[in-house]
């Protein structure tokens, strides 16, 4: 893309949800970062009742709630009491999809009580969890044992279910690929209240394998056997600077975790961890990370960041400064590195706070943040509810590793939203063909950051009020999110699950791969007790009608087409 130049945009003119959101800060404060704050302390009192108990009984409990969801499916009446979804209110979430679907007749089965670490196996360095373990609990427990799950998702809230079901990604994802790429086993409640177990190599390797992206709707996952890995006490973070175009910036964003040689599964060439942030269209940094002991980290003349305290500065407005000061490298601990984005919730507090990355608000209230997201979600109301919609964009585009380049270009022309995160990922050559695959035949090329058997990713992370929304212009993010999701389609990339989707039925198909997720789907009974993965994503209101008939339609014909 050649004309960077954005569209004139007339000028928008403001009304009441203007102003409320303007000034929704005055009720952050007061309301929803104390709230926020009993909450966080609340569930971390419930965490710590749950590391007190015994193996034996976490199991026992484990077992009893089980045979509870077994139990409430097995009462469902089909014809009488509607689909089945989880007692979960839709403000819960982290993501910012619309969940209206349970505004639909629905049978609710409560998993509420799935939120033990069951097991931590050092032997077969894994960990046994179940679906509502969050990040921040599981990195709580793993990290001072010098152990981690392969890949941990930034946010403390992002829950394992959530991660699994829909998409998770770290800077570690260069190596492990998604969240739902390191599981081992799943645990799952199918439609008729069976139990089972699913791996990549027994009788239910079909179901292993369409689990990740289906949001739930193939059965209940109520624990995950994940993959663990040895840790060190910090983290060497070194922050390169690059000034240039954006094809300049993407090409210094591959280089500094993709060897120009191909050596991709080289350790000694290729970091632990790996993060960019694009601040302008022509300013990026990128972080490159190594595990690091402490008697490295504490050596003379090294530089030992705590950035988990609440009053320091915010990561990424942090990260900045190496394009003032150049290159830098310093020590971060391990566990306050993977949390990094957590208090600033990347770099959305900027607009839920304005003044809240100012020294004096860190000092005296940074303890305080991040406010929960789901208290947000639960306060907002449906005027402010639809301006978020129409007028900021939370979206990934997970997008080939070559083509990040036309992928920055593309967000700068047609929405001007900065920072962009970056975090690449592979994307697995797998027995079947999964929703999401890599492209055919692309280990013939053998591009920067390839290997015979993945293609290298990259999310691109749009999260922000666009550029002519900042100006006060007109700006239409329904469209513009029509046409970035035309542009995932065509460049044979992906759009995660959770966030605001206008994907008609056909074109969602266009994007991910429907065969196996529908052949599990009637195989196992999935078809007429849970939701379809489209529907659940569908934005807009679903009335009881319109479920019935979405039902019938998926009991009379495999209607979903592949691209």
């Amino acid at each position: 893309m050649s004309d960077l130049q954005a569209p004139l945009r007339p000028k928008r003119k403001k009304g009441l949800v203007d102003f409320l959101v303007q000034f929704r800060w005055i009720f952050v404060i007061f309301f929803v970062l104390p709230f926020s704050t009993l909450y966080y302390f609340l569930i971390y009192l419930g965490d710590v009742r749950s590391e007190m108990k015994s193996y034996k009984q976490r199991q026992k409990e484990h077992d009893e709630n089980v045979l509870k969801v077994v139990k409430r499916l097995k009462q469902r009446n089909p014809k009488k009491d509607g689909l089945v979804c989880t007692a979960r209110k839709p403000w819960i979430a982290v993501g910012m999809r619309n969940v209206d679907y349970k505004r639909a007749r629905h049978y609710e089965v409560d998993l509420s009580a799935f939120r033990n670490i069951l097991e931590i196996d050092k032997q077969r360095m894994i960990a046994r969890v179940e679906p509502l373990v969050n990040m921040g609990q599981i990195t709580r427990v793993t990290v001072p044992m010098n152990l981690s799950l392969a890949v941990v998702a930034e946010l403390d809230d992002l829950t394992v279910g959530g991660l699994i079901n829909g998409y998770g990604i770290e800077g570690s994802s260069h190596i492990y690929g998604l969240f739902s790429d390191t599981v081992v086993a799943y645990e799952i409640v199918l439609a008729d209240g069976r139990v089972v177990r699913a791996t990549k190599d027994n009788e239910y390797s079909d179901l292993f394998y369409a689990i990740p992206w289906s949001q739930g709707t193939l059965g209940f996952l109520v624990a995950a056997e994940i993959k663990l890995i040895p840790v060190k006490e910090y983290m060497r973070l070194t922050y390169t600077p690059v000034v240039g175009n954006l094809q300049d910036l993407a090409q210094g964003y591959m280089d500094s975790f993709a060897p120009r040689d191909g050596d991709q599964d080289n350790p000694e060439k290729v970091p632990d961890f790996v993060e960019g942030m694009v601040y302008s269209p022509t300013e990026g940094v990128f972080m490159t990370g190594r595990y690091a002991s402490k008697e490295e980290a504490k050596k003379k003349g090294n530089k030992i960041n705590n950035v988990g305290w609440w009053f320091k500065p915010w990561f990424y407005q942090h990260a900045q400064t190496a394009l003032k000061k150049g290159e830098f490298v310093e020590y971060i601990p391990t566990r306050e590195y993977y949390h990094r984005h957590t208090r600033c919730l990347y770099w959305e507090g900027k607009l839920i706070l304005p003044f809240g990355d100012q020294w004096w608000f860190r000092f005296l209230l940074g303890w305080l943040m991040p406010p929960k997201v789901s208290l947000l979600k639960a306060t907002q109301g449906e005027s402010i509810r639809n301006y978020y919609h129409e007028m900021h964009v939370i979206q990934d585009m997970l997008v080939p590793l070559y083509k990040v380049g036309d992928a920055l270009e593309w967000v700068h022309h047609e929405m001007e939203i900065y920072p962009i995160w970056l975090c690449p990922h592979r994307l697995f050559k797998l027995p079947v063909k999964t929703m999401v695959y890599p492209e055919p035949g692309f280990e013939q090329h053998r591009r920067q950051g390839d290997t015979p058997y993945a293609q290298m990713f990259t999310d691109v992370g749009v999260y922000y009020a666009p550029g002519p929304v900042l100006r006060g212009e007109v700006f239409d993010g329904a469209e513009a999110v029509r046409n970035l999701e035309q542009w995932l389609i065509k460049n044979h990339s992906f759009q995660p699950q959770y966030a605001v989707s206008e994907l008609n039925e056909k074109d969602f198909w266009r994007m991910f791969d429907a065969d196996l997720y529908e052949h599990v789907r009637r195989k196992y009974g999935a078809v007429g007790t849970f939701m379809s993965v489209y529907y659940k994503s569908k934005k807009g209101r679903k009335t009881e009608k319109e479920v019935q008939e979405a039902e019938q339609a998926h009991l009379e014909t495999a209607y979903a087409e592949a691209d």
